[in-house]
């Protein structure tokens, strides 16, 4: 599965990531959320056209 998120509050799911209380301050970062089954998994991160910046993954366990 591939997921690629920017200015999650334009997201269709924004709404969703607004009332979860993980929201990121700014609607013009990234953020995805999705409920995945146990599993190992492997985050890629990158910038909009290629742009470099620092990438922070957190994940939370309900």
């Amino acid at each position: 599965m591939m997921m690629t998120n920017d200015n999650w509050g334009s997201g269709s799911n924004a709404a969703v990531i607004s009332s979860s209380g993980y929201a990121p301050p700014n609607s013009r970062e990234a953020a995805i959320l999705i409920t995945l089954a146990p599993g190992n998994y492997t985050a890629i991160l990158s910038g909009v056209n290629g742009t470099a910046g620092v990438g922070l993954v957190e994940v939370y366990a309900q």
